[in-house]
């Protein structure tokens, strides 16, 4: 059978997922338009601002098994620096030589770059999706996770990459969710819902306080308004007002907390496409929808240590559970977080997923 490499195909980087995991794997695809939206040098901001970026597919007797991106973050060499290339949407069929292939066009780019080392996954989105799913593999996933095939942590492993910064996803069953710490005093603290009619102002107040909490965090990168804009301007269609809001302490932002209904029930049946039953789809998960994602939280560094992120996260879920949902997925925790860590288990969380970035110095 013939295994060729091709570079710059966008359609068969979508479809190359479709083709190499059987649906057993539990994979679902950002939606297509997305996808496009992200490999456009004129559209993502990532790539206007001037980092350089090559994507392929490698194909078995013409049909798309595996894809991967590699790009050049110059933002985050610079706040930490670093020498390295980034890869993203590793995705490829348990099929080594498919793979190698795939992992040496990335590493060629890294060189081309004079990088010193690659590092990925990085998908791409401006609340940066990233990791190699490494355990937990059994588990349904809820949108915006990572999710990979066993056989993908042994490919990496195989062409010299090694696993660091371990993350773990997690699970909140509302029905057994622990019961609240003291609330916020309402005289001085309020929740103000991310609706359609202020959907602009909160979500430049959720980047800036996305910003702030998160700047000493190991590899973060503030991310500018184009930046947050191009990934969170789709989010206007699907919130869910009781879900997500900002906290303000005397009018002043101090805390976020960014949560969607779970999209992934859509995404596959719809298989990630626009098509003449998309609507009858989408009316059908929001009359059905159950399960909800957080995507991200902060709280403003000048308000840490005053109970603000146990009470607004408390007072989400009561939310969330009072408007029918039953059980809340959260995309990520670094492991070298133990205070987010200790969060979840006081709210009686359960642990979902391990994932790992992967590295490989290039010589």
């Amino acid at each position: 059978m013939t295994l060729t490499l091709r570079e710059g195909d966008r359609p068969a980087f979508f479809d190359a997922p479709f083709h190499a995991y059987p649906p057993d794997i539990g994979y679902v695809s950002p939606m297509r338009g997305d996808i496009m939206r992200m490999l456009d040098p004129r559209k993502n901001p990532l790539w206007t601002s001037g980092n350089p970026f090559r994507f392929w597919t490698v194909h078995r007797d013409g049909k798309p098994v595996g894809r991967i991106i590699a790009h050049l973050h110059r933002q985050s060499n610079e706040r930490w620096g670093w020498n390295r290339c980034q890869f993203g949407f590793f995705d490829c069929a348990d099929d080594p030589e498919a793979a190698r292939l795939l992992l040496s066009a990335a590493e060629n780019f890294a060189r081309e770059q004079g990088a010193s080392e690659l590092v990925g996954n990085f998908n791409l989105t401006a609340m940066q999706q990233c990791g190699v799913m490494t355990g937990g593999f059994e588990q349904t996933a809820y949108t915006d996770m990572i999710v990979g095939p066993p056989w993908l942590p042994g490919m990496l492993e195989a062409n010299g990459f090694a696993r660091f910064f371990p993350m773990t996803t997690f699970e909140i069953d509302l029905a057994g969710a622990a019961p609240p710490p003291a609330a916020l005093d309402p005289a001085h603290f309020t929740f103000a819902p991310i609706r359609k009619s202020t959907f602009p102002e909160r979500m430049e107040e959720a980047r800036l306080l996305l910003n702030d909490g998160f700047h000493d965090n190991s590899m973060f990168v503030p991310l500018t308004a184009e930046e947050f804009q191009f990934q969170a301007g789709e989010l206007s269609a699907i919130l869910d007002p009781r879900l997500s809001s900002v906290v303000k302490h005397d009018g002043v932002p101090v805390g976020v907390i960014i949560a969607i209904p779970d999209l992934n029930g859509f995404l596959k049946a719809t298989r990630s496409r626009v098509g003449l039953t998309t609507p009858w789809h989408f009316l059908r998960y929001r009359m059905n929808r159950k399960r909800a994602v957080i995507i991200f939280y902060s709280v403003a560094r000048a308000a840490h240590g005053q109970g603000i992120m146990s009470a607004m996260l408390a007072e989400t879920l009561g939310r969330v559970r009072a408007a029918g949902y039953e059980t809340v997925g959260g995309t990520w925790i670094a492991d070298e977080n133990p205070a987010s860590l200790r969060q979840v288990e006081k709210m009686n969380g359960s642990w979902l997923h391990k994932l790992h970035l992967f590295r490989k110095d290039i010589a």
